[in-house]
């Protein structure tokens, strides 16, 4: 077994990357909502683009668990900590992969005049991002309290995307145009809706690293 500092660095190593992953994740959400906002075809390619940053990072710090696993014989408590590493980052490349989708949506509309000013997909996209970035603070510093006041966020999230559901349910019933672009923005709205249980799904990791089991209340 390799000595306690060893493991301790190594683990510091993976989290630094763990860290630098969902920066990127963030970054790919808000500039995905800008790109949609502001009609901007050049940012939207450039998220299309990360999604490959977001997969080899991905494919990095997995191999590094499993040579960890291979070559570190971790505890128990260790042990728990890289498991839940891998199922992160397996949600935070997911997360990349709804960013991505939202950015081809920007591509398919940045010629349309929009049927209505974005305002909540905007905010809804802001508590995401954020939910995100908070998930994996929780997890790196070990912080019960923001992990669960990330899970409460998500009910905020919910009641915005119901909101423009039934905003965009009303747009669509007034002309086959309107039903068109209502049908797109809903999509996106689910992609976020999602991103925000992805980030709930990193809270639960931190509970079970912690705590040994996936209980949030």
């Amino acid at each position: 077994m390799a000595p306690r500092s060893t493991m301790e660095a190594e683990m510091q190593l993976i989290g630094d990357e763990v860290t630098r992953m969902g920066e990127i994740v963030e970054k790919s959400i808000i500039d995905s909502i800008a790109s949609l906002k502001d009609k901007d075809s050049e940012l939207a390619r450039k998220i299309i683009e990360a999604d490959e940053v977001i997969d080899d990072l991905q494919d990095n710090i997995n191999d590094t668990c499993y040579k960890f696993l291979a070559t570190q014989q971790p505890v128990a408590g260790d042990l728990r900590y890289i498991i839940s590493i891998m199922k992160i980052i397996n949600d935070l490349e997911r997360i990349g992969d709804h960013c991505e989708d939202i950015a081809k949506y920007t591509l398919r509309l940045e010629s349309e005049e929009y049927i209505k000013d974005l305002i909540d997909i905007p905010r809804m996209a802001d508590k995401a991002s954020k939910m995100v970035k908070n998930s994996i603070d929780s997890y790196v510093h070990r912080d019960l309290r923001l992990a669960r006041k990330v899970w409460k966020a998500d009910e905020e999230v919910d009641e915005i995307f119901r909101d423009i559901y039934d905003e965009l349910v009303g747009f669509a019933e007034t002309s086959r145009e309107k039903a068109r672009q209502s049908i797109m923005f809903l999509f996106i709205a689910a992609h976020l809706e999602r991103i925000a249980d992805y980030a709930t799904n990193i809270c639960e990791e931190t509970v079970f690293v912690l705590e040994g089991t996936y209980e949030m209340e």
